[in-house]
Order: C-alpha cells, then structure tokens, then sequence
C-alpha cells in the first residue's frame, strides 16, 4: 500500500476512535469519586477516628480556606528559571483543597473560591517555560485538573462557557509541555507527566490522551513507566540510589496513576504482579530503618549509575503511604507490612511537601474499613491494549479490568471497522495471536464481560505481524547483550527489534554508534537498486540521551563496510545534562577504513533541541544519484537545509535505511519515526 494511502487512512481511523471505540469516562474520576466523597462524609459523621483525624488536618490548613487570597495569576510561569512557580503552586493548592471543601461540606464559598482561581489562570496563563517547565508542568497542575475535575461534577454553577475555557487551557497551555513525558530525566520527572496527561485526558474526556498514559504506564521507553522505575522484583527504585525524597516521590506519581485508573474501573495497581506495591515495600523497608538489597544499576537515558542504595534523606517518611496502604490492604485483603507501618508513622497524614509536588493528606481522602461495594454493572471497556510481534506471532496485552470475568477479542485488517472475533472467554489480560500472517498489519479491540454483560471496546491497537515487505532488520557490528540479572543493568534488549503499527516505527536500538574505526548499531534497511533516496521524521523523544541516529547507504551489512549517512547525535560535553546536538554527514569510503566528518550542522536548535534535548520534530533525507550521496534536515518537511555531500563507490549489494544506537554498552535506546518514504 502506498504511504500516503495509509496515513489517509490512519488520519480518518484516529478522527473516530474517540466516537467509536472505549467508553465515556466515569466523573468525577481522577482521585477522587462520587462513592470517596459519600465514604469521607460518612466516616466524619460517624466520628471515624482516621477520617476526622485527616479531615481536622485537611480544614485547618491556610489553604483550605475560602478566605485564601489568591496571588496569580500570571501570563507566563517558568521553573529553572524560576517566574511565577511559588505563586501557582500555592494556588493550585488552594483551588484542590477547597474543591475538596466544598463537596465534603456542601459551602459555596469554598467551591467560589476553587472556581475564581481556576478560571483566573485559564484565562491567563499562556506559557510555561523554562529547563524544568516538564516539571513546572506536571505538577501544580495535576490540582488544578482534579479541582476542575470536582466543581464540574459537583458544582452546577460552574459557568459552562468557562469550563470550556478551563478545558481548552489545559489541552492547549498544559498539555503541549508534558505530552511526551520525560525520558531524558529521573523518573519521577516521567511520572509527574504522565499522571497528569493521564488527567487532562479523563477531565477533556479525550480516550487518545488517556491511552497514551495507560500505555506509557505499562512500557514507556523512559524512566517513569513502572518497569523502567521500579527495576525488579525485589521493589528496588530507578533512583533508590539517588535519594529517598525523589524515590518516594516517583511512587506517589506512578500512585495517582492507579487511583484515576480505579476510578474508571481498569486494576492498574494489580499490573505486572503487584509490582508498584513492592515498590512502595522495598522503600518503606529501608526509610523505616530496615536493610534492603541493592542490584547496581545504570537508569534509561544513561545518565544515572548507583551502585548503591542512598542514605540521603533515609527516614524522612513522605506523606504518600495512605493511598497504597487503603488499597491494598483495606480495598484487596492484602499484605503490605512496612507500608503500612510508614503510613502510621505520620498519621494522619499532612499536606504533600514541598510546593505542590503531590497530594498528600491520604489519611483524609483514602481511609477506608474494608472493600468498595460491589455494583451490579457491566465492566469498564479494558484500557492499555499494547502488541508486541516476533513476525509469525502477535502478543497482545492489557490492563486487567475490575470486576471482568473474562475478555473477547477482535481484529481487523482495517483500520475502525470490519473487526472479527477471533478470541472468546479469553481468562487473562494477555492473548497471543497465532493466526496472524506475516507483513500484515492488524488493529484489534478487546472488551470485557461478566453476568450482567459486556463492555465497550477498548481502544484499538495496531501492529504489523514483524516487519512490512521489503524490510529487515540486522544489528551491525558487535554488540555488547544485556548484563546478567543482579548486575550492572538498565533491562535493555539483547538484540535490536523494530515494530510498525502502520504509521510509526518504534526502534530498539544498541550499539555504541557509528565509530570511526568500527559501526556498532541497530539498522532497519531495504535493498537499493540504482538511484533512490529515504525521507523520515524523528518522533519525540528518545530515551538514551547518548543516542545516535540516522540514514545510511551502505555497500554490505558486514562490519565497517562503505557508508554515507546523516547522523544525529550528542557531542561530547563535560556537562552531561547539557550536550549539544548535531546533524553530520558521514563518510566511510572503504572497508575498514575510518569513518570522517565531512559535514555537520552544530549545534541544532529549537524548535528540534531545546534545553539541550531532542524534543521536537526532526526530518532527515539521504538521497543517492550515481556516485553522489547528499544529505539535508528540515524542520517540517518542506524547507530543508543541505548538510553535505559525497562521492561514494558503487559496488553492489547497496541498501538504504535507518541507523539506530544507544551510544553506550550495556544499554538500549527507543528511537521513533513516522512518515518513512523510500524511492527508488
């Protein structure tokens, strides 16, 4: 099928999976429901000693108080430098915690005072900026959305017209900032994002944005998804050798995640066998005074090695412990001994510290004595649906949803209709597709079901059954595979893998780069006859932050074989939070020779680097005619700027392709591209 034919397609398929596929979100449904406010009410008429503990704590507090006065807003926030970020914070936190006011008390003028300074900051504030705007961003907002997410739920004299301005604030100021979350940094960086893309997504009722968290939660390629934070079975943290007030912070981010997600019925702290549980375990173990193990670890951007655990902060006990400890031991009947112990440490707890790094006051808003009750009710559509291949097989996998009993499943060769059942009473949230043919791309759905019926569909994903005709794959040169489990390690493949979900190509790169005495990387390529030339375009972001990447023309797949190649990478820096980035034309002219520079544009700038990371929009184009190899790089596709050109040998075979690698041993990087073109 011709390229532009299938982004036609995906550009219509993504127009109606909002209409089409998952259903409508439950409100309110981030941290707070309708069965929590009834649960908190209750407990304080009731006198029950936690609830009316945390509630003193909670209304007492300045900025709980519908006589706060408020000191925003402003047009433009930054943080590192700081503009502005003590005086949002402060105002997110008035606009949650008087939100949370006015549903347990039913008083106006909490609820008028969460409404005056949300619609304050909505109408003003345009730009969030700054080396840290990811975190800026990711944090006093996520209580901005939950107190919006309340009052419009609860609060009916919230102007309609100015919930929609709150709606397109958070989609248009909020969102553009932390949509590709953060793998260039420590996790809990990545997890700040994600849970509050995961809230826009739920208060904007926009299932594309609410999927993209769910699925970054389960494998994103950066720090802050749950199986690159919390590194082993053991519980031990991507930054347990860091410090303990950002480990503990991470876990309270990567927390609200599945708290929203309960609310819209899918088990995402059940995901990967408990996991996120022993990760708050393993933490509070060792704040709690106990010995824990340490597996020496080198982090996803290859930035971070620890080889051991931190002292710093050790004993500090962070208010995040109420929200693990209510659900899985009050909620599941389960077992979390040193969780627990740390939540009673500082109960009830108090206000999330420092500025608005996260909630807090778990006591007040998660106490509970025993199970949710049960609802005689259809299950929630499943959420998360992610596919890996091997080329003869697809593995699906989902996030168990609350209250199924079993799940079906559908695929099409289409993308948004004319799906097939090919699976029922499915028992698992995993399937593996056995009769999917090879080069084909599918888009499947699942739905649950139990005895009072069955859900929506899920929200489509699509994978090509291994690669599309005419592509392979090879890793060049020799790489170094993955250490050994208990050793130096960051879970990084043994081999470069590739898939295609009919518009982007999603690398696992290895490899050290494009040396200049030997290649080591990962290269997805097709044979070349004659003249012919390869476009793409870089997709936000990376996750080594020593990656190289580019197109090539080689003559052979051997080792250090005649190439020429545009090469985006990092140059050599003693800051290693501050590299500059470039695009090099490389020439190799024989085998075994060195490869040379012959032409570079350094450094690149904004709108592809900024603050030097690779976070925007990148278009490469290699293009052969005879023995003469040019190379360019645009910014959208449309204006582009020659970064060099060479004379090459033209013995055959000669292929062309994408070149991919981490720029480190030990250690794998995901690299992504859309609108690939080859001609020939």
């Amino acid at each position: 099928m011709k390229i532009k034919y299938i982004f036609l397609i995906t550009f219509l398929w993504n127009s109606i999976h909002n209409l089409a596929f998952g259903q409508q979100f439950k409100h309110p449904g981030l941290l707070s429901g309708k069965e929590d406010i009834a649960r908190i009410r209750k407990g304080i008429s009731d006198g029950q000693a936690d609830i009316t503990s945390g509630y003193d704590t909670f209304k007492q507090h300045l900025q709980s108080q519908y006589s706060y006065q408020m000191q925003g807003p402003l047009s433009v926030v930054s943080r590192n430098p700081t503009v502005g970020q003590t005086i949002y914070d402060n105002d997110a936190n008035a606009a949650y915690q008087n939100a949370m006011m006015w549903a347990i008390s039913d008083n106006k003028l909490y609820a008028q005072k969460a409404v005056e300074i949300i619609n304050a900051w909505s109408d003003k504030l345009k730009t969030i900026s700054g080396k840290d705007a990811v975190l800026m961003a990711g944090l006093g907002p996520f209580k901005m959305i939950n107190a919006a997410e309340l009052l419009r739920y609860t609060y009916p004299e919230w102007n309609n017209e100015d919930i929609k301005k709150t709606e397109k604030h958070f989609k248009e100021v909020i969102y553009p900032v932390i949509k590709n979350f953060a793998p260039f940094a420590n996790g809990n960086w990545d997890a700040a994002a994600l849970k509050t893309v995961m809230a826009i997504g739920i208060f904007c009722n926009d299932r594309g944005i609410f999927e993209n968290a769910i699925r970054y939660y389960k494998n994103g390629a950066g720090d802050g998804s749950l199986p690159n934070y919390i590194i082993n079975q053991t519980g031990q943290c991507q930054e347990s050798g860091r410090d303990q007030a950002h480990t503990q912070l991470g876990l309270a981010h990567l927390a609200d995640c599945c708290e929203m997600a309960w609310h819209q019925g899918l088990d995402l702290y059940g995901y990967d066998d408990n996991l996120l549980l022993k990760g708050f375990e393993y933490t509070a173990k060792y704040n709690l005074g106990y010995d824990v193990p340490f597996v020496a670890t080198a982090d996803r951007t290859g930035k971070y090695t620890h080889y051991k655990i931190s002292e710093e902060g050790r004993g500090k006990i962070r208010a995040i412990y109420e929200e693990l400890y209510n659900h899985f031991v009050k909620r599941r009947g389960m077992s979390a001994p040193y969780t627990a112990e740390a939540a009673t440490r500082i109960r009830p707890e108090p206000q999330g510290l420092p500025g608005a790094d996260h909630i807090g006051f778990g006591t007040f808003l998660y106490s509970r004595s025993g199970p949710d009750d049960l609802h005689s009710s259809p299950p929630s559509a499943p959420a998360g649906l992610t596919i890996e291949t091997s080329g003869k097989a697809n593995q699906l996998g989902w996030v168990p949803v609350e209250g199924s009993k079993c799940y079906k499943i559908k695929r099409s060769t289409f993308p948004g209709r004319n799906y097939q059942i090919i699976a029922k009473s499915v028992r698992e949230p995993f399937f593996l597709d056995k009769s999917a043919k090879p080069h084909q791309i599918y888009y499947y759905t699942v739905s649950a079901q139990n005895q009072y019926g069955e859900s929506a569909p899920s929200y489509p994903a699509s994978i090509a059954t291994g690669l599309p005709d005419k592509w392979s794959i090879k890793d060049i040169g020799l790489l170094t595979p993955t250490a050994k489990p208990n050793s130096l390690h960051n879970k990084s493949a043994s081999s470069g893998t590739v898939s295609f979900d009919g518009t982007q190509y999603r690398v696992e790169g290895m490899g050290t780069g494009l040396d200049s005495a030997a290649d080591h990387f990962t290269y997805l390529y097709q044979r070349m006859i004659g003249n012919g030339s390869i476009t793409v375009r870089y997709v936000p972001q990376l996750s080594s932050q020593f990656s190289q990447f580019g197109l090539i023309v080689r003559q052979g797949l051997q080792i250090n074989a005649p190439t020429a190649a545009i090469i985006i990478g990092p140059e050599i820096s003693k800051q290693i939070e501050a590299p500059e980035w470039s695009a090099k034309h490389k020439l190799r002219e024989g085998q075994n020779e060195n490869m040379r520079t012959i032409a570079s544009s350094l450094p690149l700038s904004a709108p592809g680097v900024t603050y030097s990371r690779l976070v925007g929009n990148i278009w490469l184009k290699l293009e052969k005619k005879g023995n003469l190899v040019i190379s360019a790089i645009s910014t959208d596709g449309q204006n582009w700027q020659e970064i060099g050109q060479t004379e090459s040998r033209n013995s055959a075979p000669v292929y062309i392709g994408l070149a991919v690698a981490a720029g480190k041993t030990q250690l794998s990087t995901t690299v992504t591209f859309d609108h690939v073109k080859i001609e020939q």
